[in-house]
């Protein structure tokens, strides 16, 4: 039971179903491996923790976009993503997708419907790329678990040509009866594991 427990809690942090928090954070580190950086901090606008991941990874901002445009793959590098997939493509730097989580049995999966964007400053010096949770955009689906508010923060730089600096806000409240100081206990597990293979992709 612990180990379902702690599967789930670690799944839920990092599917792309996530909250972002504004305000004032007090970040503390749980987990540095990797070069990967994972932070929590209590958040001001849900009992779920605000999660920080920073890291320097080879790449590019064309390569991270590249990355995040092809979301058929995004299961390829998203802890626990079992699928997702383009509902609506406004251009290279703005879409909708639909994502699910897998989530081990008797929970249910989470999906949930996101409007991302990309912004590349034109003089190179940042990329900024957010993304917001528009749950109606589609019906719920029977047997999941629509998240009806989420959103992602990215702020990335570029130290050199070949490299890439990226902080990663979020906030995850996955809905259900999930309690929130089980999800916190293991809030470190889903982050670390995305942004790792984040990193092996974005090396190739």
């Amino acid at each position: 039971m612990k180990f379902i427990f702690t599967k789930i809690a670690a799944v839920l942090l990092l599917s792309g179903i996530l909250l972002n928090g504004f305000g004032q954070y007090n970040w503390k580190l749980n987990k540095d491996k990797d070069g990967i950086k994972v932070y929590t901090s209590e958040s001001p606008n849900s009992k779920f923790e605000s999660i920080k991941v920073e890291c320097t990874l080879e790449g590019t901002y064309d390569k991270l976009i590249a990355v995040l445009n092809n979301v058929d793959h995004h299961k390829d590098w998203v802890y626990n993503n079992k699928t997702s997939y383009i509902i609506k493509r406004i251009s290279p730097y703005e879409f909708y997708y639909y994502t699910e989580t897998t989530i081990p049995w008797p929970m249910s999966n989470r999906d949930g419907i996101i409007h991302l964007k990309m912004v590349k400053d034109s003089l190179q010096r940042f990329l900024k790329i957010t993304a917001v949770g528009v749950p109606n955009y589609i019906p719920e689906k029977n047997g999941k678990v629509r998240i009806h508010s989420t959103s992602i923060n990215w702020y990335v730089t570029r130290p050199s040509l070949k490299t890439i600096s990226i902080v990663y806000i979020f906030e995850a409240d996955p809905g259900g009866s999930l309690p929130a100081w089980l999800v916190n206990m293991f809030a470190d597990k889903g982050p670390y594991e995305s942004f790792k293979k984040l990193s092996d992709i974005l090396r190739k």
